[in-house]
C-alpha cells in the first residue's frame, strides 16, 4: 500500500513537474515573440494578423461591364502595343502578374515579373475572389467597377488623337450613369481602380492632339467616386494611392514569414545603392547628382539605367541590388513617385526620400504616418545646392538605428504586396485587403453625409 502511495505521489510531482516546465516554457515563447523582432512570426501575426470576420458592413458588388471596357481591352492592346522587345502580351498573363521567375517557371513560388502598370488587372482578379461579395447590389456597402483605366490609357495614348484617347471613359461613365445601382446616391458608393499615376486621366486642353493622357478624371461622374491610383493628386479628394505592384505576390502567410525571415538576415555590404537613370530633360532633377556621389563612394552599389539598361529590365538583378544594401536612395521618377521604392522594402532596404510627394503625402493607407520609423529624409534643395553628402548622412545612423528602421521595413511587407490573385489570400492583410479597407470606410462616411444634406 505504501508503494502505491508512494507512486500516486510521484505521479502528482511528475505531472507538477511537467506542469510548470510547460508555463516556463510558454513563458519564455511569449516574451522572446515579444523582444525578438527578428522572428518571422513577429511580423507577421501581429501587425498583420487577418482573422475570418462578418461581412457586415464589407460586402461588394461588381458591375457586370460590357468586355469593351476590360476584357476586349487586353486582347486589343496585344495586338496594338506588342512587338518583338515588349511582349506585352506576356506581362497581362497569369491574371496580371506576368511570367514566374522561378527557373522552372513554377507559377507557385510568389515571384514574377510583373509590370508596375498592371494593377487594373489584378486587382479585379482579387476582388472576384474577395470574401463578402455579393450579387444584391442593395446589400453592398461598395460597387466595384471593372474599367481597365490603365490599360486603355496604355493602349491608346501614342499614335491616337484625343477623341479616342477618350472614347471608352466617355463610354463608361455614360453606362455606369443609366444603371440603377448608380441611382441610389449618384455614384458615391461606387470605386474604381486606374493602375497608373493621376496625370495620366487629367488632359486640360482637347485642341492639342499631342497633349498627354485623356480626361476620365475630369468627367462630372468621375468626381463622385472614389478612385485608386498609383499617384494622387496633392489637392483633389477622389484619389486615393495604392503602393505599385512588386515582383512578389504571396498566396499565403507561410510565403510571406519566409520571405521576412530571410531579408531580415541578409548581410547588406553596401551602405546604399541606387537604381535608376538619369532625367536630363528635367532641369530639377537630382538623379545625376545623386549617381555622381554614388559612383564616388565605394560603399554605393549604383545600377546604371544607362551603360546597363538589360540590368535595369532583370527582376533578379534589381532585387540583388536592394537585398545587398542598408539604405535604397528613391528620387522622383517621371513623377513624384516610382515603383523601385516598393521593391525596395520589400527586399528589406530602407528607403531613402527626398520628396515628401513620393511617399509621405501617398499612400495614407499603407505607410506609417510616423516616416521617421521606417525611411530617411533628404530635402531635394540640400542635394541640388550641394549642400549634403548622402554617404555622410547615412553613415551617421548607428547600426541599432538602422536594425530598427530594417525591422520596421519588413514589418510592413505584407502591407506594401498584392497576394495572388488567382486564389482567395488568407492569413494576412495585403496591399489589396488594406485598400478596401480605406474604400470602405470614405464610403460608409459619404453615405452619412448624403443622409444629412436629405434629412
Amino acid at each position: 500500500m505504501r508503494s502505491a502511495v508512494g507512486g500516486v505521489d510521484h505521479y502528482y510531482w511528475y505531472v507538477f513537474w511537467i506542469s510548470c516546465t510547460f508555463v516556463a516554457t510558454l513563458i519564455y515563447s511569449l516574451y522572446y515573440h515579444s523582444s525578438n523582432p527578428t522572428n518571422p512570426e513577429h511580423f507577421l501575426h501581429i501587425t498583420n494578423s487577418h482573422q475570418p470576420t462578418s461581412c457586415t458592413g464589407r460586402y461588394i458588388f461588381i458591375h457586370q461591364l460590357p468586355p469593351s471596357f476590360n476584357s476586349d481591352i487586353l486582347s486589343n492592346c496585344c495586338k496594338n502595343l506588342s512587338n518583338a522587345t515588349t511582349h506585352t502580351c506576356l506581362f497581362f498573363s497569369n491574371s496580371g502578374l506576368g511570367l514566374p521567375l522561378d527557373d522552372d517557371g513554377d507559377a507557385s513560388s510568389g515571384w514574377f515579373n510583373t509590370d508596375q502598370f498592371s494593377l487594373d488587372i489584378i486587382f479585379h482578379h482579387r476582388m472576384t475572389n474577395y470574401e463578402c461579395l455579393t450579387s444584391n447590389s442593395s446589400l453592398a456597402s461598395a460597387i466595384f467597377i471593372p474599367f481597365y483605366a490603365g490599360i486603355d490609357f496604355a493602349c491608346h495614348q501614342w499614335g491616337f488623337n484625343t477623341s479616342v484617347r477618350d472614347f471608352l471613359s466617355m463610354e463608361v461613365v455614360k453606362w455606369l450613369a443609366s444603371r440603377p445601382e448608380w441611382e441610389v446616391i449618384g455614384g458615391k458608393d461606387h470605386f474604381i481602380v486606374a493602375g497608373r499615376t493621376t496625370w495620366d486621366f487629367r488632359r486640360i486642353k482637347d485642341d492639342e492632339e499631342a497633349h498627354w493622357g485623356n480626361k476620365l478624371f475630369l468627367l462630372p461622374e468621375i468626381s463622385n467616386m472614389t478612385v485608386l491610383t498609383v499617384e494622387s493628386p496633392p489637392w483633389d479628394s477622389i484619389d486615393f494611392a495604392v503602393p505599385y505592384p512588386t515582383y512578389f505576390h504571396p498566396c499565403n502567410n507561410n510565403q510571406v514569414m519566409s520571405w521576412q525571415d530571410k531579408v531580415i538576415g541578409l548581410a547588406r555590404p553596401w551602405l546604399f545603392a541606387f537604381a535608376g537613370a538619369p532625367r536630363p530633360d528635367q532641369k530639377d532633377s537630382i538623379r545625376q547628382i545623386l549617381i555622381e556621389q554614388c559612383r564616388s563612394s565605394v560603399n554605393c552599389y549604383l545600377l546604371d539605367c544607362v551603360s546597363s539598361p538589360g540590368n535595369c529590365h532583370s527582376p533578379t538583378r534589381v532585387m540583388k541590388v536592394f537585398e545587398s544594401s542598408s539604405f535604397c536612395l528613391q528620387p522622383r521618377g517621371d513623377s513624384a513617385t516610382r515603383r523601385s521604392m516598393f521593391d525596395a522594402m520589400v527586399a528589406g532596404c530602407v528607403p531613402v526620400f527626398f520628396s515628401s510627394r513620393t511617399a509621405y503625402e501617398q499612400y495614407i493607407w499603407h505607410l506609417p504616418s510616423n516616416h521617421s520609423l521606417y525611411s530617411v529624409f533628404i530635402a531635394e534643395d540640400d542635394v541640388r545646392n550641394g549642400n549634403v553628402s548622402i554617404e555622410e548622412v547615412l553613415s551617421g545612423y548607428s547600426e541599432e538605428h538602422v536594425r530598427n528602421m530594417r525591422e520596421e521595413v519588413v514589418r510592413m511587407i505584407p502591407r506594401l504586396v498584392y497576394g495572388d490573385p488567382r486564389v482567395r489570400v488568407e492569413g494576412f492583410k495585403d496591399a489589396f485587403d488594406l485598400a478596401v479597407d480605406g474604400v470602405l470606410r470614405r464610403v460608409e462616411r459619404l453615405r452619412k453625409e448624403v443622409k444629412v444634406m436629405h434629412g
